[in-house]
């Protein structure tokens, strides 16, 4: 009798964990004045910063090689199929003779930490700073050094894309459904991506697409291929897709 009592209190617990709204933010941002018509500009793609890994019962991200693996794989071979869709001639980075690998690797996890601070500071209409509150306020960026790079020469915009999972252990799915039986909400799993277009002539970041709380498990191709349509959701100069057009 004990027991079905726990297993029916276990069951609402997980019923008001799905059904718990989340806290509203905006998801995509762009520089005021931006517009990108197709077939007028060249985009270079960058190496997606990809960490993927498990979250300990005590919420610490524990990395995860094979699964990080798995997760460049297949976003690569998602990102391969959906490159062709954007509406522009895009081309994947590559560092030649230029020995700035390392230079625009750093600059990849400072789009992140942009991107994220983004998030933060401006989609969060509740944290959102004074200097972000006004109309066309979107003024982010990585700094105009990013002009000087000799292997992004010959594009005019460079898309950079990072992602990190923490899939939720046994352990911390259980403690989310005792903190829920005891009124605590405790998040269990972390599904973070960030798209966003960077100028290259002047380090600006006319575009965005970032959230906390992305689809797709990345360890399996379609999971992955979800999570780009998610993250490149709204890219600008993309043509209209009518085949997918008025679907959920």
């Amino acid at each position: 009798m004990a027991l079905t009592s726990f297993r029916r209190a276990v069951a609402l617990a997980l019923i008001l964990l799905v059904s718990t709204p989340s806290l509203a933010q905006e998801k995509t941002g762009r520089k005021e004045g931006f517009i990108l018509k197709p077939g007028t500009v060249r985009i270079m793609v960058m190496r997606p910063i990809i960490q993927v890994g498990a979250q300990s019962t005590g919420g610490l991200y524990e990395p995860n090689a094979d699964w990080t693996q798995q997760a460049r794989d297949n976003l690569a071979s998602a990102l391969a199929e959906a490159q062709s869709k954007l509406g522009n001639q895009v081309i994947g980075y590559a560092e030649g003779s230029t020995g700035e690998g390392p230079l625009v690797t750093q600059y990849a996890h400072l789009f992140s930490a942009v991107a994220d601070s983004v998030i933060e500071y401006q989609f969060f209409v509740g944290n959102r700073l004074e200097t972000k509150k006004r109309a066309g306020s979107f003024e982010w960026g990585v700094g105009d050094g990013i002009a000087r790079l000799k292997s992004l020469e010959g594009a005019d915009y460079a898309l950079f894309i990072t992602t990190h999972d923490e899939y939720g252990s046994t352990g911390r799915k259980m403690l989310q459904v005792v903190g829920a039986l005891g009124g605590v909400g405790i998040t269990s799993g972390v599904h973070i991506g960030h798209a966003g277009l960077v100028d290259l002539r002047t380090g600006d970041l006319v575009w965005l697409n970032a959230d906390r709380q992305m689809g797709g498990d990345v360890r399996t191709p379609e999971g992955a291929a979800k999570r780009v349509r998610e993250l490149l959701a709204g890219f600008p100069g993309k043509p209209v897709d009518i085949a997918s057009a008025g679907k959920p």
